[in-house]
């Protein structure tokens, strides 16, 4: 069953959906979740410790509010445009993810690049 969240990053909060995969289930378990981040062009990324292999959704090019779990960096992965992989406007990782959920209003993410922190809770 898919899990509603709320992502806060900074002043900013969106809503968004864990899908109902196996690697989207064990993020859900360890819900909620603080952290730093990083970002990568038009993408935050964190180590959320979950140690867990590609799946079936793993690729590397993305749509506009996706949520990714990224195996070699053991971290969640928001993409919210085009990162330093992209050649046109559509958001590609660095090496595969697994594509774990969405969140809404991916544009908002822009307005959250000077915040420090990130958070990630079910709704």
């Amino acid at each position: 069953m898919s899990q509603k969240i709320k992502i806060s990053i900074g002043p900013v909060e969106v809503e968004g959906e864990l899908k109902d995969t196996e690697c989207a289930q064990q993020i859900q378990k360890i819900l909620p979740v603080e952290s730093d981040f990083q970002d990568w062009g038009d993408e935050f990324y964190f180590s959320i410790g979950l140690e867990m292999g590609l799946d079936d959704t793993a690729r590397k090019e993305v749509a506009v509010g996706t949520i990714g779990y990224w195996p070699s960096g053991t971290a969640l992965a928001l993409f919210f445009g085009p990162t330093p992989a992209s050649t046109g406007e559509k958001p590609v990782a660095a090496s595969d993810v697994n594509v774990v959920g969405h969140f809404d209003d991916p544009e908002r993410l822009k307005e959250a690049k000077e915040a420090d922190r990130i958070k990630i809770e079910k709704r």
